[in-house]
């Protein structure tokens, strides 16, 4: 059934039906109700295109990111794209992802933008001073972070406290009488390892010195990253009791390192990981801070992208969400010698 045939089955003109099944304010409410209830009836399904031109809406959001390897192989990644997705796909919209080359990143942003290509962007990965968002939000284009960003003006955006975390990696630690952890973080210029890095201090009290200094890692989001750094750790002059890191890719390097140096967490290093590992086969479960339900969380920004684009004040589209500590087998008592 075409738009021509409803319209005459609803005895409306076309002009109505279309107007009716695109949501535009003049059609009363009515009208608007009967005309779905006739097209889900009759499995009427418009014209995409027409539709478009109709609207000026794509009915498509974008996510624009420069992968690396170890992304799709990522479930916690995998699982917050697949709750955007549902979530938008209720609402009669699709999810599209835009693989970015990390050089010209705002380029694609530019163009994308431009191009009229989406409706919405959602962006992941915030940087502390972050020249995507502030483009965005000089442009007046509709976006949501994932993750915050030093922002002049309000903007939409859904996050894990990131300190909150590190405080309860730390204090774990300290409790099991810890004393001489050490951090390996990603880069700074990302918003939460920055976060991340203020808990640790901020929870241990390490303010300074040479091996306060030391301790402080900061590596990257790649496996070599991660066991470069620790790498370091051990063949520093003096050996931490204990090791947090903040993301999950820096960690399977880590694990390398120490395998590598006859060591094994929760016998002879304590660990916590932000993002979880899988358990290994030994039975080893890595103690971890995790950003719990990511399916929910992938819901939530499109929710939150939903809401941005139907006009909702832009101030009230802001969520918060607490990390967990799971225990796992890898933080232990310090052993004193």
């Amino acid at each position: 059934m075409n738009l021509r045939q409803l319209a005459a089955l609803l005895q409306l003109s076309p002009a109505t039906v279309s107007r009716a099944l695109n949501g535009f304010p003049e059609v009363n409410a009515e009208t608007r109700e009967r005309v779905q209830l006739a097209a889900a009836k009759h499995g009427y399904q418009p014209n995409t295109v027409a539709r478009r031109l109709a609207t000026g809406r794509t009915d498509l959001i974008g996510l624009i990111y420069p992968f690396e390897p170890t992304d799709l192989g990522d479930p916690v990644f995998l699982d917050v794209i697949a709750g955007i997705t549902e979530r938008l796909g209720e609402n009669q919209r699709d999810l599209v992802i835009i693989s970015a080359a990390r050089s010209n990143e705002l380029a694609t942003y530019r163009r994308t933008v431009s191009g009229s290509r989406v409706d919405g962007l959602i962006v992941a990965r915030t940087l502390v001073d972050d020249p995507r968002l502030q483009y965005l939000q000089e442009t007046g284009f509709p976006f949501v972070a994932h993750g915050r960003s030093q922002l002049r003006h309000d903007y939409p955006w859904f996050d894990y406290d990131n300190e909150a975390g590190m405080h309860l990696a730390v204090r774990a630690l300290v409790a099991q009488g810890h004393g001489d952890i050490a951090l390996i973080g990603a880069p700074l210029a990302l918003n939460f390892a920055r976060q991340r890095r203020q808990g640790f201090v901020d929870e241990l009290g390490c303010t300074g010195g040479a091996t306060c200094d030391a301790w402080l890692q900061q590596g990257g989001l790649t496996p070599e990253d991660g066991r470069a750094a620790m790498e370091r750790l051990l063949n520093g002059a003096r050996r931490p009791t204990a090791v947090v890191v903040d993301n999950n890719v820096a960690a399977l390097g880590v694990m390398q390192a120490l395998r590598r140096a006859g060591l094994q967490p929760g016998r002879d290093i304590s660990l916590v990981v932000f993002g979880n590992l899988p358990q290994e086969e030994d039975g080893l479960h890595v103690s971890a801070v995790i950003q719990p339900d990511p399916r929910h969380a992938g819901h939530t920004l499109a929710e939150l992208m939903l809401a941005r684009l139907a006009g909702e004040p832009v101030a009230a589209l802001t969520r918060l969400w607490q990390p967990v500590l799971l225990p796992g087998n890898t933080i232990v008592p310090l052993q004193r010698s």
